[in-house]
């Protein structure tokens, strides 16, 4: 068998862009364009959209219609909508609204935990237990998940040890967390990086780690996904123009772009479900919603190549 026909024949892009995207940006989209854009984004194959957060619209005013986003993301069938909750009050808002998932950050690094949640990992693995001990009270069928952030580095702590990111998703699991993800929050890893980590938490969390969340601050995200796709990860996040970032990585350029994500995948024949002149096509709207923030990405100028719209057209 050849290395290539050992590649998963079938991923999932998770959009991240309504959430990680608009955070990190000071623009303000209106409701009324964010419902379009979950539209365009679901007429566009997209099947697994992270639609808002669950925190104070005074700390994130951008993110503020959470609820109304998620009630018409629940309306598109098959959609599974899920939203972060950094902390129990903002989980039991995502269990009052039926979310089909709940996304749960916390920082390998103990400087960026304590800088984005001011709490330490260990204090968040507790909030953790209680997170799903109140989703058990409510016999919630909410799946509860976990993003492992500063897992390759981080700007404020530099290095961080593997050992403690296999310690803390050893911990996360006993928690009560269903599923676990590895983010390179700050575009710290490199392809070798990404397969010795993954490698070091596969027979800790085995089929229970689901994604990959990479940013492309130097210009690696697509290498990254590539050495985690090698072993077997089929879950990844990306972002729509490539917007996002974290706030503690000053020059960041945020998610690997959605539309770059989806033609890698296409011209290595691994189906994602996503139409490309449909993603191109939302790319615009939100370049209009976000006039003067920074939009990242590469295929969109340059297009499919001939030789896939031959393919395509044969």
């Amino acid at each position: 068998m050849s290395f290539t026909a050992q590649l998963p024949t079938r991923v999932t892009i998770r959009e991240v862009g309504l959430r990680d995207g608009l955070q990190s940006v000071a623009t303000i989209v209106p409701t009324a364009a964010k419902l379009e854009w979950l539209r365009d984004a679901y007429d566009a194959g997209q099947r697994d959209i992270e639609v808002s957060s669950f925190v104070p619209p005074r700390l994130m005013p951008q993110l503020a219609d959470a609820e109304e986003v998620l009630a018409f993301a629940q309306t598109l069938p098959g959609l599974r909508a899920s939203v972060l909750v950094p902390n129990l009050k903002g989980a039991q808002r995502a269990l009052d609204a039926h979310a089909h998932s709940m996304l749960v950050p916390l920082s390998a690094s103990h400087a960026h935990s304590l800088a984005n949640l001011r709490k330490a990992p260990d204090d968040v693995i507790a909030e953790i237990g209680r997170i799903r001990a109140e989703r058990d009270s409510r016999a919630s069928r909410t799946e509860l998940e976990v993003g492992i952030s500063t897992a390759f580095g981080c700007t404020i702590q530099g290095r961080v040890d593997p050992q403690e990111v296999v310690r803390v998703v050893k911990a996360v699991l006993d928690a009560g967390a269903d599923r676990i993800g590895l983010a390179d929050t700050v575009g710290y890893a490199d392809p070798r990086q990404v397969t010795e980590l993954f490698e070091a938490v596969l027979p800790v969390a085995g089929e229970r780690l689901h994604c990959g969340h990479f940013h492309d601050t130097r210009g690696l995200a697509l290498a990254n996904v590539y050495a985690a796709l090698q072993l077997g990860i089929t879950c990844f996040d990306a972002s729509i123009a490539g917007i996002g970032g974290c706030p503690h990585a000053p020059g960041a350029s945020g998610n690997v772009a959605t539309e770059d994500l989806a033609y890698m995948f296409a011209s290595m024949n691994i189906e994602t479900g996503q139409d490309f002149d449909k993603l191109i096509a939302l790319r615009g709207k939100v370049a209009e919603w976000l006039k003067g923030e920074a939009l990242h990405g590469n295929v969109w100028r340059a297009g499919l190549p001939k030789s896939m719209l031959q393919e395509a057209l044969a």
